[in-house]
């Protein structure tokens, strides 16, 4: 049986949201005071084995990214805080997501929880990007994805993404229309996948720190 230590483990609450492309997990090491160190080496360790390319951190801290440097792992730092204007924000981050995917990158998307924020950022693209067709149809997606409630937050993440222009509605920066060319998303994962068994200490609270 091979060591933990090459092997690495799975974070906690991690789920597919595109099957072998794009998930979502809490921070690895875990959050708060439960963080530790060989445990969070032990994740990055999995992530890393698992081939994904990218991790990309919504903490509004820097807390993990040099340890992703030490492991060879990129990253993306997208700040988002609990108070944050979700209006301004959302839109540049989607068409950034949505590029990555386009480039073939593998990604890990967390937050130091796997709260309201990530699911209703999560929950957002795939209703921006077309990937699901309406409001009350994505939020039961992320939902059976995750196993977890999307509470007032995320559900208004969810609307502010309604109201952003879609993909081939954007301009990109020499000026030119953006359109979906070349862009074929992979399907969604068809359920959730975690592998703690652990339950989300912050189900149905408004933020996830």
């Amino acid at each position: 049986m091979r060591n933990k230590w090459v092997t690495g483990i799975c974070p906690r609450n991690f789920h597919w949201i595109m099957r072998d492309r794009f998930a979502i997990c809490e921070r690895p090491g875990g959050r708060g005071e439960s963080h530790r160190r060989v445990r969070r080496t032990e994740e990055i360790n999995w992530i890393r084995q698992q081939g994904f390319t990218r991790v990309v951190s919504l903490i509004p801290s820097t807390h993990n990214l040099h340890n992703y440097s030490e492991q060879n792992i990129a990253w993306n730092h997208w700040p988002i805080a609990d108070n944050e204007d979700y209006r301004a924000r959302l839109g540049p981050l989607f068409v950034e997501l949505r590029s990555l995917l386009a480039a073939g990158e593998k990604l890990l998307v967390h937050r130091r929880a796997l709260g309201d924020v990530v699911c209703g950022f999560t929950a957002g693209y795939l209703l921006w990007s077309g990937m699901v067709a309406s409001e009350p149809q994505v939020v039961v997606v992320v939902e059976k994805l995750t196993g977890r409630p999307l509470g007032s937050v995320g559900r208004g993440i969810v609307s502010i993404a309604l109201t952003l222009p879609k993909p081939g509605e954007q301009v990109s920066e020499t000026g030119e229309p953006d359109t979906d060319e070349g862009l074929n998303p992979p399907a969604l994962a068809p359920e959730s996948v975690a592998e703690t068994g652990e339950p989300d200490e912050d189900e149905g609270r408004g933020g996830d720190g």
